[in-house]
């Protein structure tokens, strides 16, 4: 028995944009950061640079490079955090622990986590059961990784994994539900039956918020608007209320710290004036349609018109990213991924026809993307076209946009918190007697 009223649990969600963590038994989650961390080769501030060393980074297309030798990575120094990584250093590269939506480097979610312990939560990981999130697309090697790094770095007295979809399904209070997840990196239909992901049916696209943040950027940039990173300017007062703006000049800073920099800022403008378009985008109908200001932090007013629907369009029709400049080359990204109403239809039909009609009665969204205005009504709209005519097609998602946004640890802190699930923890002591393989029996 690990719960009760004298030691929570603790319920991370380290997902490809954030990552979530608190108690069990909590609204919402304490901690919130982002799951990059900066990066600094000591070699770099040694001076002794080795030039044929490979370091990690996020690159502009978001993809991650890997460094070429254990040793490399133990030159570097990471900085973890919000307020971490808002801080401009020389020669800092942003990098992302996860490649095709797999953790690729262990030791940065090893960083996530103590920074999520030790300096958000203040807790030693040692006195409290952990609950960890995972994608439903997760191998065993990874989840046995996670296993061994909880019990032997952590010493955490019990383990469980839970799949996203599972946990997204228990915060809505169903045991069988579609999941749309509109994460970060990519968006994923999983079906969930009686709690457990049916594997088979679950499909992904690699058209996630960060995506949609890009095609935003590009569009931007294709009309002359440049967004500034806050590092690279400060703004002084000239006359009460007026204010000048000087740029600065830091030529040591790495292209992937200006790019998550810009990202952040882009991410704004997209949350704030972003909304899908009842129908499909169209480039005459959406010509007129009146602009949106927006004030950039460099104090720089912009307006946005007819990207404000083209953008979110993206994820019903991905074919419309060939018409962004810039974007040349996702084309081939694009054409391979599904629009989301084709995703969730066929991953319902990859079903037993016997829970066909309640899964699309249950539709539910989840994620940051899900957040955006109309998406709810756009997507049961083309459902409801596509659908078969004896489908009751009904897509929920929480008024609350806290709720859709931590969904996934929002499950995770009410199953850690019920007293029936507390025989299911994988303990320390059937760790060292079966070994991290027997997770796979403990967290199917």
């Amino acid at each position: 028995m690990y719960g009760g009223d004298e030691v929570s649990a603790i319920v991370i969600d380290l997902g490809s944009h954030t990552c979530k963590a608190g108690y069990a038994g909590e609204d919402a989650p304490k901690a919130v950061f982002p799951s990059v961390v900066g990066a600094i080769d000591q070699m770099d501030i040694d001076g002794t640079d080795n030039p044929e060393k490979n370091t990690t980074a996020l690159d502009s297309n978001n993809t991650v490079k890997t460094f070429e030798s254990e040793k490399d990575k133990s030159k570097r120094k990471l900085y973890v955090g919000s307020q971490s990584l808002g801080f401009r250093r020389d020669n800092m590269e942003v990098l992302s622990p996860f490649k095709d939506g797999v953790v690729a480097d262990w030791d940065i979610v090893e960083s996530i986590w103590d920074h999520a312990f030790r300096e958000c939560l203040l807790i030693d990981p040692k006195e409290h059961p952990m609950l960890l999130a995972e994608p439903s697309s997760n191998s065993q090697q990874q989840r046995e990784r996670a296993a061994e790094l909880m019990f032997e770095k952590y010493k955490v007295p019990a383990l469980f994994l839970a799949k996203n979809a599972v946990l997204t399904s228990f915060a809505s209070g169903r045991a069988t539900s579609l999941v749309v997840d509109g994460g970060g990196g990519s968006t994923t239909v999983a079906p969930v039956h009686d709690g457990y992901v049916l594997q088979k049916a679950v499909l992904s696209s690699s058209i996630g918020g960060e995506f949609l943040t890009d095609c935003l950027t590009k569009s931007l940039e294709s009309k002359g608007i440049s967004i500034k990173p806050r590092y690279s300017f400060k703004r002084k007062e000239i006359r009460p209320g007026e204010f000048q703006t000087v740029d600065l000049d830091f030529p040591n800073t790495t292209e992937s710290y200006r790019l998550y920099c810009q990202r952040v800022i882009a991410s704004d403008i997209k949350e704030c004036v972003c909304r899908a378009p009842d129908t499909p985008y169209d480039e005459s109908a959406y010509s007129n349609i009146p602009m949106t200001p927006y004030e950039l932090p460099d104090g720089q007013m912009i307006e946005i018109g007819a990207d404000r629907f083209k953008i979110p369009d993206v994820l019903f029709n991905p074919s419309l990213v060939k018409t962004i400049p810039g974007m040349e080359s996702y084309v081939d990204t694009a054409a391979s991924a599904r629009a989301l109403p084709q995703m969730v239809i066929e991953s319902i039909n990859k079903c037993d026809v016997d829970i066909r009609r309640e899964l699309f009665s249950s539709i539910l969204l989840a994620g940051g993307t899900s957040s955006m205005q109309q998406l709810k009504e756009r997507l049961e709209k083309d459902l409801l076209e596509e659908s078969p005519q004896a489908a009751r097609v009904k897509v929920l998602a929480s008024g609350n946009a806290t709720e859709r946004r931590f969904s996934v640890w929002i499950g995770g802190s009410i199953l850690a918190s019920l007293g029936s699930f507390q025989q299911m923890w994988f303990s320390k002591s059937e760790y060292e007697e079966h070994g991290a393989s027997y997770i796979q029996r403990k967290c199917p």
